[in-house]
């Protein structure tokens, strides 16, 4: 009889994602910020990432296990380039800021806290590929929720 054993290669068939909670509330946002809009597609990302990669159900935080908390707390515009001539903007950068805060409802205690996490976002304001601001603001936001839900896995 031929035993394999395999040790060492660190290598885990275990969930990556604590396996005591079952349901995640995520309420909409907080937005610390003058930029209206962001906390709602924030969230809307947020959930889609949850229920796609996580084991979590999400439902509401009277019946939930754990409660994740957001808030978005700046963003940040800035010139990445500009043109040779006149120096207008060529290409330009948002950042968002957020604040996270998963609670386990049971107990009250914090599961994850995370300050300062950022999403960069890109876009070109003018000339013949012009994006509009939002476009910025939907890929940080994008980079973000999927930070956010890469930092409710266990550490490994």
């Amino acid at each position: 009889m031929l035993l394999g054993v395999t040790t060492g290669c660190g290598y885990t068939t275990a969930e990556l994602y604590p396996q005591q909670y079952r349901t995640v509330a995520v309420p909409i946002a907080q937005n610390r910020t003058f930029y209206r809009g962001i906390e709602d597609v924030l969230t809307e990302a947020l959930v889609k990432q949850v229920e796609q990669r996580t084991p979590y159900k999400r439902v509401a935080s009277n019946v939930a296990d754990t409660l994740l908390l957001v808030t978005v707390t700046d963003v940040r515009e800035s010139r990445i380039s500009r043109t040779r001539t006149g120096g207008l903007p060529q290409e330009l950068e948002t950042l968002i800021f957020v604040s996270v805060e998963w609670r386990d409802l049971a107990t009250g205690e914090p599961i994850l806290t995370r300050r300062g996490l950022s999403g960069p976002g890109r876009y070109i304001p003018a000339g013949e590929i012009a994006d509009r601001s939002e476009y910025a603001q939907w890929t940080a936001v994008d980079g973000l929720a999927d930070r956010i839900v890469s930092a409710l896995r266990e550490d490994w």
